[in-house]
């Protein structure tokens, strides 16, 4: 049993502590880092409800972890619960943006177990103890200063974060404002389509069978056609007259 590459830290807070004597030390109450340099030290058990004092214990002193157990080697240290919250750590600190507003809080991290190298902050909006809350990702190069209880970036938005986990209301919000997109973007296509079409003119003269040249011409031809029939019944008039002036029985 090894330690892996990345770990979260709520998964370590979570996992029980027993040392190399079989002991039980308890589950993890706080972890405690060197913020200037983003590193965890260690982290702090309560082996029982009645007792005030608290286990310390260093990360180097992590030897594996199993699926409800940590196992350490050597012995802790001891310390009060007054001690232990004087202990400097980013966790719970709130995340300002470029203008000084908070952002959401420092709720996880991932790191190192070999080295205690931070990786990344997780950060919530809410509670994090309220099931299914949403996680953003807070690379370390996103922020320029941190003091107790407060770190400073250069984010304009949450969204500018990466989503790691989202909760009902985040899947909702964030399908609506898609929704939204696709509708202006099918409302934008069609309004182009429809001004092009304004602007065309409905057919085109040149190549138009019925244009006003075939007109005059069609015109042309019917009176002419007209004329001709209009003098060959004058013709035929005419020829009848003449035969009725010659008929011997009239």
């Amino acid at each position: 049993m090894g330690l892996p590459n990345q770990f979260l830290l709520s998964d370590l807070l979570r996992h029980r502590v027993r040392c190399d004597q079989g002991i039980d030390h308890g589950t993890g109450v706080l972890a405690w880092m060197h913020p200037p340099v983003h590193r965890l030290l260690g982290w702090a058990t309560k082996p029982s409800v009645l007792r005030l004092s608290r286990n310390v214990w260093r990360l180097d002193q992590l030897r594996g972890i199993g699926d409800h157990e940590v196992f350490v080697k050597g012995e802790s240290s001891f310390s009060e619960q007054a001690v232990i919250d004087r202990l400097p750590t980013l966790l719970d600190a709130d995340v300002l943006d470029e203008n000084g507003i908070k952002l959401a809080s420092i709720v996880d991290l991932l790191f190192a177990p070999k080295t205690g190298k931070i990786f990344y902050y997780l950060l919530a909006r809410t509670d994090p103890r309220i099931p299914g809350t949403s996680r953003w990702r807070l690379s370390i190069d996103r922020i320029y200063d941190q003091q107790p209880g407060m770190v400073s970036t250069s984010l304009k938005s949450i969204d500018d974060l990466p989503l790691i986990r989202s909760s009902v209301r985040e899947d909702f919000l964030r399908k609506s404002r898609d929704l939204k997109d696709q509708l202006q973007g099918f409302t934008d296509q069609a309004s182009s389509k429809l001004e092009g079409w304004l602007e065309e003119p409905p057919w085109d003269e040149s190549i138009n069978p019925y244009s006003k040249n075939e007109y005059e011409t069609q015109d042309r031809e019917y009176d002419d056609w007209l004329d001709s029939d209009n003098e060959s019944n004058d013709s035929n008039i005419s020829n009848k007259s003449f035969n009725t002036d010659n008929d011997p029985w009239i």
